[in-house]
């Protein structure tokens, strides 16, 4: 085997409809992916933020051979199919949870992000942006710390520079930040503040319902000056629970604390005697809205992951019936 067919590293930074843009010495290449791969199942195949091993060929397209192991994987319900998940980053440090202090702003929405960053293994980190325009920074910050014990929350506003010094911990050399939000949550403008450039187009925000127009339309990677590494992806509304029972229970925490400590194994925390989620609610250690919003999640996450099970046990029955 001569030098040009040694496999190199290197990183996925977009995926396109029959080929992957690879991250490789600073720039990027080419690549399709070798035939044996269309008999993986797709948490096998690659995603943005992936590290690849593949056969470079300046001439054309390079081969990607294989997909290295995993620190991370942040993945969501496909909401076009039902029962199907849908695998969007990979190998993330920091999942920035990108919500502006208007109009967008959603408590659950951002507990939902921070149990998908959990379950896939990424840090959440709640960053609250145009902070420039809110009077009550601080009760929003006290509001999103309450989700849970291992989200971080920064207040920043890109424009004014305020709380940006804060943000550059999360940025240093080889690590990797996924951005995730709704489309005007101010995620370009965060990006290319960071950058101390304009590296991502921005757009303006409809005045008579704070939300943005789409300015990302695919995940992608991107490498800082300093050789950190950003992906952002597209607005999100919304985002489905399936498979996340640990985030959820790592978010949650606290709750999964109090139901240890109820006088049945089996409570339902209704009107069992002895219940310790009953007691805290009573009390006001723990607020109902946020005890909804767990069984809520845990519901959801429920439902959904039974609709996935019974579709692969459809599509295994039909292969064997082949």
């Amino acid at each position: 085997m001569n030098n040009d067919n040694k496999e190199k590293l290197g990183r996925i930074s977009e995926v396109r409809k029959n080929s992957f843009a690879v991250y490789f010495e600073e720039q990027e290449i080419i690549a399709r992916l070798k035939g044996s791969f269309y008999a993986e199942t797709a948490d096998r195949l690659p995603v943005v933020g992936d590290y690849v091993r593949f056969i470079h060929n300046p001439m054309g397209d390079s081969v990607i051979q294989s997909v290295c192991p995993r620190t991370s994987l942040l993945q969501r319900p496909d909401q076009a199919k039902t029962g199907v998940m849908q695998y969007m980053v990979a190998n993330v440090d920091y999942c920035f949870i990108v919500t502006s202090l208007n109009d967008d702003y959603n408590y659950n929405r951002i507990a939902r992000y921070a149990s998908v960053a959990l379950q896939g293994g990424a840090v959440p980190v709640a960053v609250l942006t145009k902070a420039d325009l809110c009077t009550n920074v601080g009760r929003f910050v006290t509001e999103v710390e309450t989700i849970s014990e291992k989200i971080r929350v920064h207040a920043v506003s890109a424009l004014l520079g305020i709380g940006m010094e804060e943000l550059k911990e999360y940025f240093a050399p080889g690590r990797t930040v996924c951005l995730m939000g709704s489309s005007g949550a101010g995620k370009s403008t965060l990006i290319n503040a960071v950058a101390g450039r304009e590296i991502m187009g921005t757009g303006a925000i409809r005045e008579t319902d704070s939300k943005g127009r789409h300015t990302t339309t695919h995940r992608q990677l991107i490498r800082l000056g300093n050789g950190a590494f950003v992906i952002d992806t597209p607005g999100m509304r919304e985002i489905g629970m399936a498979g996340t029972e640990d985030g959820i229970e790592d978010t949650f925490a606290d709750i999964i604390e109090l139901e240890n400590r109820c006088r049945f194994r089996n409570c339902r925390h209704e009107t069992e005697p002895g219940c310790a989620v009953k007691a805290a609610i009573a009390s006001g250690e723990l607020s109902r809205k946020r005890y909804m919003l767990y069984r809520s999640l845990g519901q959801e996450n429920t439902n959904n992951y039974a609709k996935k099970k019974e579709i692969s046990r459809s599509i295994k029955m039909y292969k064997k019936g082949r």
